[in-house]
């Protein structure tokens, strides 16, 4: 199993949290799973950007992003080069830490 540490966020993890997840599982999957509300608008088909998260360790970890997920990340609110659509970023072996925005483009949040 590989750690996940999310940092503190001010409304939805506020004390911040550490998950395990198994190698392959996505990291919106692993958040959801574990009851971090991770937006998700797109219904984690890469059509939007209210799942994106920064990775502050292990980004090298991850697999590449592909073009349609650069795409979609170029329009994320506070995009860093580290930026990943966390329901593209499958989790490897190594620990992450994940730094999750404290805004998204989306208008309207709906809770799922």
């Amino acid at each position: 199993m590989t750690r996940i540490i999310f940092l503190p966020h001010e409304e939805i993890c506020p004390e911040g949290m550490v998950i395990e997840a198994e190698p392959g599982t996505t990291i919106c999957d692993a958040a959801l799973q574990n009851g971090i509300e991770i937006e998700h608008a797109c219904e984690k088909s890469c059509a939007c950007t209210t799942c994106h998260v920064i990775i502050r360790e292990g980004f090298d970890s991850l697999e590449e992003a592909e073009e349609t997920e650069e795409d979609m990340l170029d329009k994320a609110w506070g995009l860093e080069p580290e930026s990943r659509l966390s329901c593209q970023a499958v989790v490897g072996d190594e620990d992450l830490v994940i730094e999750i925005p404290k805004y998204t483009i989306n208008m309207v949040a709906e809770h799922h």
